[in-house]
């Protein structure tokens, strides 16, 4: 039997998994090298979450090469003889060429390191870890599956800034993201209900980062997240859409130069930085502060907004997905969207919601609303078993 490696490169860990090849295929490993720059570790699980191996690697000098290194080392002995004929990994941008993931050469190596500047924090990481392998196994296929990809369906007029062309033509657009997750959900959309999946679609990747995607008959015809991923919503700590001119009355104000401004935005900002507690929005449920009232109150309240504004978009709305980890497991989020969204004809069914049902709409509701797990490992498992026979 033969495997699939799936790969998330991250600035400071790997995570990673190993499929069963099949027409289906099969989870068997999990497992992440976190740490990297710092105080690694790696852990490596079974598909049901049983540990199989831990160890902590020494410091120094300890790069994504290492912890590339580091991943086979720790997953190869419970490949139990399976070759491993294909990895797929996550890259977050594609720029304006792919639409779809591709085998990687170096040509295509080449042109993805051009689009570093457009996707600083994560573009290196991502190259870092396929060279690494390409040294390692040269013969391997690597697949690239791209965040941005799936969103490159959308109108030129839904990607584009009111710029002078000049920055526009050197690829200052909207690209969008989430796209792996956005590929699955609508996909598994296709399985439950085809009728809804032809029609008007609005799905809501909420977790750490968050997003909404119009969908129209399975291909992207707008998004929340723009230029970068720190666009649109609110989120555990990235501020999500923010008028320009705060960066520049920081910088006057407050002599903030880039990078600082960078932190402030990614790392600072969102329900971490209006609640001044915590990222997680568990943590915030569970707290009493005001403060994390409101950070869930804007939370939802930019929600609220964008799926209205999504759905002039798609010139109505047929249904509205949840996932990602708040989506999939936060009722009370699920809630409250939709009983903002009542003008759109959204009625929930509260029991379905609570039990975290597929179906949550209300009988009557004119607007389906689902809650579809996703699953961005499986897809990339998928692309990468797809090219690698083709």
């Amino acid at each position: 039997m033969t495997s699939i490696a799936v790969v998330n490169a991250g600035s400071s860990s790997i995570k990673f998994a190993v499929f069963d090849a099949a027409a289906q295929p099969v989870l068997r490993l999990r497992g992440q090298v976190e740490g990297i720059g710092a105080t690694p570790r790696a852990k490596l699980v079974d598909a049901e979450g049983g540990v199989l191996a831990q160890e902590a690697p020494q410091p120094d000098g300890f790069d994504h090469v290492a912890a590339t290194q580091t991943m086979i080392r720790v997953a190869g002995p419970f490949l139990e003889g399976r070759d491993l004929f294909a990895m797929g990994h996550r890259v977050v941008h594609g720029g304006a060429d792919y639409a779809a993931p591709v085998r990687v050469t170096d040509a295509v190596l080449d042109r993805l390191a051009t689009l570093i500047p457009l996707a600083p924090l994560h573009q290196p990481h991502n190259l870092a870890v396929i060279r690494a392998m390409r040294a390692l196994r040269p013969d391997l296929p690597q697949i690239a599956c791209f965040d941005t990809a799936f969103h490159r369906s959308q109108p030129p007029i839904a990607q584009a800034f009111a710029i002078p062309r000049k920055y526009s033509e050197a690829g200052v657009k909207r690209y969008g993201f989430h796209g792996v997750s956005y590929q699955y959900v609508t996909g598994k959309l296709v399985e439950i209900a085809p009728h809804l999946a032809q029609g008007r679609v609005i799905v809501a990747h909420l977790g750490n980062g968050a997003s909404l995607c119009a969908v129209r008959d399975g291909r992207s015809v707008a998004s929340t997240m723009g230029f970068t991923a720190v666009d649109g919503l609110v989120m555990g700590t990235r501020c999500g859409a923010l008028d320009p001119g705060v960066l520049i009355h920081m910088m006057d104000q407050y002599g903030m130069g880039a990078r600082e401004l960078e932190d402030l935005i990614y790392r600072q900002s969102g329900l971490l930085g209006v609640s001044g507690l915590s990222a997680d929005m568990r943590a915030l449920r569970a707290a009493a502060a005001p403060e994390a009232r409101e950070a869930i109150a804007l939370f939802v309240y930019r929600i609220q907004r964008e799926i209205g504004s999504l759905a002039a978009a798609l010139g109505g709305l047929d249904a509205l997905v949840f996932t990602g980890g708040i989506g999939e497991n936060d009722a009370a989020t699920r809630a409250e969207v939709v009983a903002g969204c009542a003008w759109l004809g959204l009625v929930l069914d509260a029991e379905a919601n609570g039990r975290g049902d597929i179906q949550i709409s209300a009988a009557d509701s004119a607007v389906a609303v689902l809650t579809i797990p996703t699953n961005e490992e499986l897809e990339i498992a998928r692309s990468a078993q797809r090219i690698a026979c083709a």
